[in-house]
């Protein structure tokens, strides 16, 4: 008689009824919803009123409207056209010290979400949106070290009172290293400064002494060590730089990783307007602070004779400004952004709080320079079409010092849209290095939703072939394959939605060949039963046999493919990873329900009784 244990058929009717609790979310769907969150203040007690009426006036009619806590409200629409509406009507009402950001919203049970039961998190392509693949230059990061050691070199130089004769940074023969180049009088001085060197920068850079003909050359390299950290540190800060600008953009769930040496991946769920996401995860700039050289003519500096700590600057109306060359504050020191409107005149301006090292001198260059004039400088570096880097400089804003300024101060002369998006790129930070975009796709919403209508059908249509297949051929026992391959798909959902795989059509692709693979199994244990049916053993023998017998099989196929997803999952990226763990998930839930939940019902079913023939077809 084949019996399984009393214990063990409750432990799978537990496992089957969490696996339902579990995959259950993902059949409620999502609703387009604005998720909004506040920076410093809480939202005053009629904020749902006052959303209500913002909305009204324009003929817009929330679904709900739910304080989720004192910084967070999500609204819910029934519409995707009403939720991008929305978007850009309470982004003007509500001013940048909110954040508006696209979300979908799951309509989950409460019941459900208290044990903590949440929908799978669709992808890019599912859900639309827009991904950008990025290039880093780490190269512009490493130059601005040897740049920096240079001015290292010099100062230890001249505390040591060494004397040389030049020194300049130089590409090597290959062309892939920058060399630190310093040239003494003589090697008694070469020496004692390559002693020191070594000692300060001991394995930093690669220093070494070399003969020649201007006197003696000590040259300095940076160490792969050093090398590999800075491209790491270069990398790692710009993902942080761009997590900080998506935010910023109001992009919820979205995907900021790195991707093999200098790539890094940014996919935006929601966004459309390709071009302003471009525009802001772009751009590397700053400000500097500069004071006008009232000392000098302007006349003179425009015909070329431009006095030493001076420098000739064009505002955005391309007139000539003639300003100090000495910066009394960077964007470094800058720690709050907003855009507003000018308490005096109303004019847009961006309101900047100042802190750290640069707020003393902030505060005492202001003080001494009072009735001075002042001007802004916006440094941005773009990357032209010949692929070159181009620093572009422009005064955004020339005032005059009326009275010494503090931590907080405005900056005006500015359009509405270059207010916001000069405070929003001085709050995410400047990025380390330059970016360029090197590949570009946008998937629209109803592409998305396209895609998933047809991967549910790939799915129906793969699992009712199969189905009718099994049934065909194995008659009873065929439904009870199709009844543990049902088990398989609730409890593979269950899982993805638990750990928070993120679904994609790769995703989708992983699950349908789940359900086409789940099966072999099944097939391997009939045709075992089969077969010692044929070789006259008795059914209960023939069964326990099949089961038995063919799990060395079952396990050893499904091994190597196994061994194959955990591969892919590590050497992919992207949609390869997302297609790797379904298919690996979907493995061991399907040698789960093949063998033990099919050996279970067999059992329940015929481990007890006289039979004088097995339903398991031809």
């Amino acid at each position: 008689m084949n019996r399984t244990p009393s214990w063990k058929l409750v432990l799978l009717v537990i496992v089957l009824l969490a696996g339902l609790v579990y995959a259950l979310p993902n059949l409620f769907g999502e609703d387009p919803a604005l998720q909004l969150s506040t920076r410093s203040v809480k939202w005053q007690d009629n904020i749902v009123s006052v959303l209500t009426e913002s909305l009204s006036k324009e003929n817009i009619q929330a679904k709900n409207i739910h304080i989720e806590s004192d910084q967070n409200v999500l609204i819910r629409f029934k519409h995707t056209e009403d939720q991008i509406k929305s978007r850009d009507i309470l982004k003007h009402t509500l001013g940048d010290e909110v954040t508006v950001a696209l979300n979908l919203a799951p309509i989950t049970p409460k019941w459900l979400m208290a044990l903590g039961a949440h929908p799978m998190k669709l992808g890019l392509d599912l859900r639309g949106g827009v991904h950008f693949l990025m290039e880093v230059d780490v190269e512009s990061a490493i130059k601005r070290r040897m740049e920096g050691y240079l001015g290292e070199f010099r100062s230890e130089l001249k505390n040591q009172k060494l004397r040389y004769s030049a020194i300049n940074i130089n590409m090597d023969k290959n062309n892939d290293n920058e060399i630190l180049s310093i040239i003494f009088p003589d090697k008694l001085t070469r020496d004692q400064a390559e002693l020191g060197l070594k000692k300060l920068f001991t394995g930093e850079l690669e220093v070494q002494a070399a003969t020649a003909e201007l006197g003696t050359q000590l040259s300095a390299k940076l160490s792969q060590r050093t090398k590999q950290e800075i491209k790491n540190n270069t990398v790692e800060q710009t993902i942080i730089t761009l997590r900080n600008r998506v935010n910023e953009l109001g992009v919820a769930e979205a995907v900021v990783q790195r991707q093999g040496v200098n790539h890094v991946v940014v996919e935006l769920p929601g966004i459309q307007d390709t071009a302003r996401a471009k525009d802001i995860l772009g751009k590397t700039a700053t400000l500097e602070f500069l004071l006008r050289d009232d000392e000098n003519d302007l006349n003179s500096a425009l015909q070329g004779k431009i006095p030493p700590g001076s420098k000739l600057y064009y505002d955005k109306n391309h007139r000539p400004v003639l300003m100090k060359k000495r910066v009394i504050l960077t964007g470094e020191s800058i720690t709050g952004a907003v855009a507003s409107a000018d308490s005096r005149d109303g004019r847009p301006s961006v309101s900047v709080h100042v802190s750290g090292a640069g707020l003393t001198n902030w505060k005492k260059a202001t003080k001494e320079n009072r009735g001075k004039d002042m001007g802004v400088l916006y440094i941005e570096t773009k990357v032209g079409s010949d692929k070159k880097q181009k620093l572009e400089e422009t005064l955004i804003s020339v005032a005059t010092i009326n009275e010494p300024l503090g931590s907080r101060f405005q900056i005006t002369g500015l359009s509405a849209q270059e207010a916001q998006n000069l405070g929003l790129l001085l709050r995410a930070g400047a990025l380390p290095a330059t970016i360029s975009i090197v590949e570009e796709r946008t998937v629209g919403p109803s592409l998305g939703q396209e895609n998933i209508r047809l991967g549910i059908l790939s799915i129906e249509v793969g699992m009712g072939l199969v189905i009718l297949a099994m049934l065909f051929y194995y008659s009873f026992f065929g439904l009870l394959a199709n009844i543990a391959l049902l088990i398989n798909l609730i409890l593979l959902v269950a899982v993805c939605s638990l750990i928070g795989v993120t679904l994609t059509l790769p995703g989708i692709a992983g699950m349908i060949l789940t359900v086409g693979m789940a099966v072999d199994a099944n097939v391997l244990i009939f045709e075992r039963i089969r077969e010692e049916l044929r070789n006259n053993l008795s059914i209960h023998a023939s069964i326990h046999s099949g089961f038995e017998r063919a799990l060395a099989t079952i396990i050893d196929s499904n091994l190597t493919t196994l061994i194959v997803g955990v591969i892919l999952f590590s050497v992919g990226s992207g949609p390869i990873k997302g297609f790797a763990i379904v298919l690996c998930i979907g493995i061991l839930t399907s040698m789960l329900t093949s063998v033990t939940y099919t050996r279970a019902i067999v059992n329940v079913l015929y481990g007890t009784r006289n039979i004088q023939k097995l339903p398991i077809g031809i």
